[in-house]
């Protein structure tokens, strides 16, 4: 069994709609289709988004039965379903079932012309599923014969500008104290995931465990992060108790030239976590030979972590979900292969060193 890479996500939203208009304005995605009752999706609305390598799908239940209620009622507005792309979805489904996985839907094969896929479905973490897509011939077609394709983009017709977000990095999810590793666990033993990074991570008197499994093409990376309930309560406890249990906490998309775009997507209404001041006073120390200068960081409000192989860029969203759960996070890889984790202590240095400059 062959894990490809990521083919597409999946959201499930309250009004596709509105979503669909947002990700486009705020974050220059383009419509590329739309599937519903008339094409054979039953009970479901389906927009299908496209920027750079990225494929995402926005669907919003019609009646109350369908998955993505109870989804959205339980959790808001999220990530449900995370699709891999695999050689052969039928082998793939029945070993993933053989070693454990537990079975959502069986293979169904979508075909139009010369354009074939299929699609089988496992569960994944929480109620994330992972959809296998196998897709031969032309690959314009979406779900041949369910999702209607278009060339235009109602919401933001950039033309060939180039895009703003190149693929999907990595994800970051939340899971339960207790669930850490057993979930692992899970990935290692069913999915064939290894296990590439762990750490213990202190903010102040909070504190979080994490660790990193990824595919052996190293095209799928999930961030595993659970709460240590012995500390204060932090902000992984607020998205468990908010987001109603396990969930994908922030997906991280690369870019090229983080700086460019981080302006790029503020002048399109875009609000990103702010970082104090006093974070770039430390940077120069702690990240020696900067990959951007320090004025261009300060002035983007961008973060810098550094490991043995190189720098890493990264700013986080604000959450665009009343629950204040799923957020982005857009990255720049200088070679680095690690996540940014040194950040979150800097953040937290800065923050004390604001304050306390605040009260003299």
């Amino acid at each position: 069994m062959n894990l490809n890479g990521i083919d597409h996500i999946e959201l499930y939203v309250g009004d596709a709609r509105q979503a669909a208009f947002y990700y486009c304005t705020a974050f220059g995605f383009r419509l590329r289709g739309q599937g519903g009752p008339e094409t054979g999706l039953k009970g479901q609305r389906s927009l299908l988004l496209t920027q750079g390598d990225v494929r995402m799908v926005l669907t919003s239940p019609l009646v109350a039965d369908h998955p993505a209620a109870e989804f959205v009622r339980r959790h808001g507005d999220g990530v449900a379903v995370i699709a891999l792309e695999v050689d052969d979805a039928e082998s793939a489904f029945g070993e993933l079932v053989h070693a454990g996985a537990a079975a959502v839907s069986a293979p169904a094969r979508y075909a139009e012309g010369d354009a074939v896929v299929t699609t089988a479905e496992v569960l994944g973490f929480g109620d994330i599923t992972h959809r296998l897509v196998q897709r031969t011939g032309p690959r314009t077609e979406f779900l041949p014969g369910v999702f209607l394709m278009s060339a235009t983009n109602d919401a933001d017709d950039t033309g060939d500008a180039a895009p703003l977000l190149e693929l999907i990095d990595h994800f970051a999810v939340c899971v339960p104290a207790g669930q850490l590793d057993s979930t692992v666990k899970h990935y290692e033993e069913v999915f064939g995931f290894s296990q590439i990074f762990e750490e213990y991570i202190e903010v102040g008197a909070q504190g979080m465990s994490s660790k990193v499994v990824q595919s052996p093409s190293k095209l799928i990376t999930l961030t595993l992060i659970e709460p240590d309930t012995s500390r204060e309560r932090g902000q992984i406890d607020d998205f468990l108790a908010w987001h109603g249990g396990a969930g994908v906490q922030h997906v991280a998309f690369t870019t090229d030239g983080i700086t460019d775009t981080v302006r790029a997507l503020a002048a399109r209404g875009v609000r990103f976590a702010n970082t104090p001041p006093t974070y770039y006073d430390a940077l120069a120390d702690r990240v020696p030979d900067l990959a951007v200068p320090v004025a261009d960081l300060r002035d983007a409000g961008v973060l810098v972590d550094t490991d043995h192989w190189g720098q890493l860029l990264q700013i986080f969203t604000e959450s665009m979900h009343v629950r204040r759960t799923l957020f982005l996070e857009i990255i720049e890889r200088r070679g680095a292969l690690t996540f940014g984790s040194g950040n979150i202590k800097a953040l937290y240095e800065a923050k004390n060193r604001e304050l306390v400059g605040g009260l003299r």
